[in-house]
């Protein structure tokens, strides 16, 4: 459905004659409805078909983002230098018709489940063999935790959530805030528009990488201490763009993309599997939802503040400064939210077991 609405979007703005033509298609049709083709979307079913692996299959899945946009970001470009903007909204809507729309309705199943299957590729669980299995390395922590069936009024009530729509808000207003300003800031202190422009670009090739890595690693480590890494990577790359201002080098741009799409990026791989450790249960979707809705604001505030603050100050200094302070709070929110507490991931658990083996 928001593959098709989107593509309706992007064609109906190829008649818009007036500014509020624009907000209705490419506004509400193509980026409100559109939020549910991103990882938003995605993250909604995506964690039912992992467990062990949770955060690796979600780090693949995702870096799809940055692989995309290297791709597609040319090819888009090359189409409104060529024929215009409106060419190129048709030809975004003929990707969506001939090769999103096919790809989510044939091939999307909410859970394994839905077509005999288990989580992680498994066969039929043998349930002589599951017991060993659980009593080797059983992940629950909370056993009355895991054992609720989540739904949002549930969710609501703990503190949990609340902890991780923070942690989850702040972290996107530090992405957006970054994202959209960084180019315009590199220009003001000295490089070149293709210098800068190029930044971003690699920042999402970084981000491709890191992704993989770091939904991997949260698999063996936890959910916290890759958010804490991610998040500190947008962290430092806003403290060397404060730098960059009084020593603009090319080394310092590059270790900037390095820390915001190399470690940045892999906020996303824990943003869709943190959820889903914590609250299983006929609610999930909801419960994510209403998170993410929560996030969104967040991710939605950031790039306005900033502007505003520049605008304010005539300067991005508060407004870095800021970002740096979002980081710290999203850096304590996820420990404040402790998924270790109710749930381990598979690198957790298998060291309780091997701890308690040797005991």
């Amino acid at each position: 459905m928001s593959a098709i609405t989107v593509r309706h979007g992007l064609i109906l703005s190829t008649l818009a004659t007036q500014p509020w033509h624009f907000y209705l298609t490419l506004g509400v049709l193509m980026t409100g409805t559109g939020i549910v083709l991103t990882y938003v979307g995605q993250s909604m079913f995506l964690p039912n078909w992992f467990q062990r692996r949770r955060g690796l299959a979600v780090g693949i899945a995702f870096s799809g983002v940055g692989i995309g946009s290297m791709i597609l970001m040319p090819i888009i470009q090359e189409a409104i230098s060529a024929e215009g903007w409106r060419d190129a909204c048709w030809l975004m809507a003929a990707l969506l018709l001939f090769i999103v729309l096919p790809l989510n309705f044939f091939m999307q199943r909410k859970q394994p489940s839905d077509i005999g299957l288990y989580p992680d590729g498994d066969a039929a669980p043998d349930q002589e063999q599951t017991r060993g299995q659980q009593a080797a390395a059983d992940p629950i922590v909370d056993h009355g935790w895991a054992n609720t069936d989540w739904t949002i009024k549930k969710a609501v009530k703990t503190g949990t959530f609340w902890w991780l729509a923070l942690a989850c808000s702040t972290a996107l207003y530090v992405w957006y805030a970054v994202q959209v300003h960084q180019t315009k800031y590199l220009i003001e202190i000295g490089f070149s528009d293709l210098e800068a422009a190029s930044a971003l670009g690699l920042v999402g090739f970084a981000g491709v990488l890191g992704q993989i890595y770091l939904g991997n690693l949260s698999d063996r480590i936890g959910r916290e201490w890759v958010w804490t890494i991610s998040t500190t990577g947008f962290l430092l790359s806003c403290v060397l763009l404060l730098i960059m201002e009084h020593v603009p080098s090319a080394a310092m741009m590059y270790a900037m993309v390095i820390l915001q799409g190399g470690l940045g990026y892999g906020v996303a791989t824990v943003y869709g599997s943190m959820p889903a450790d914590l609250f299983q249960g006929r609610g999930y979707g909801i419960i994510f939802g209403t998170i993410s809705t929560l996030a969104l604001i967040g991710g939605a505030v950031g790039p306005w503040l900033t502007g505003f603050f520049y605008d304010e100050a005539g300067n991005y200094h508060l407004a870095f400064y800021v970002i740096i302070g979002m980081s710290v709070v999203s850096i304590l929110s996820v420990w404040l939210a402790a998924p270790r507490k109710r749930r381990l991931v598979a690198g957790q658990a298998q060291k309780r077991a091997a701890r308690a083996a040797a005991g």
